[in-house]
């Protein structure tokens, strides 16, 4: 009775020195890593967590506003009922600064 050999276990693979996180990420096909309170995107504007209620449930949550989209308008689900939900964002003059946030029901 012949045995069958075992496969060889693949090498550790290691970034060569001096790689910066990008290029790890790049080598490796990875997203970069999200950090809240960091610099997002290219315009420099911050990811800032707020708090609000929903006007379906009552329910609190934290969610995220990418500050670099300056004052919009968007649609979020709920994270405790799922029923979607018009958020309406105002920045500062200077863009860099929540102002204010209104949340509507849609129906």
């Amino acid at each position: 009775m012949k045995r069958k050999r075992a496969a060889k276990s693949p090498p550790n693979v290691r970034p060569p020195l001096g790689m910066d996180e990008q290029a790890i990420d790049a080598l490796y096909g990875l997203e970069p890593v999200f950090e809240p309170d960091t610099v997002s995107g290219d315009s420099g504007a911050p990811t800032q967590f707020t708090s609000l209620s929903c006007p379906y449930c009552g329910e609190s949550f934290i969610t995220s506003i990418d500050l670099a989209n300056g004052s919009c308008t968007y649609v979020e689900d709920c994270q405790v009922c799922c029923q979607a939900m018009e958020l309406v964002i105002e920045l500062d003059a200077a863009g860099a600064a929540l102002q204010s946030l209104t949340v509507r029901r849609l129906d």
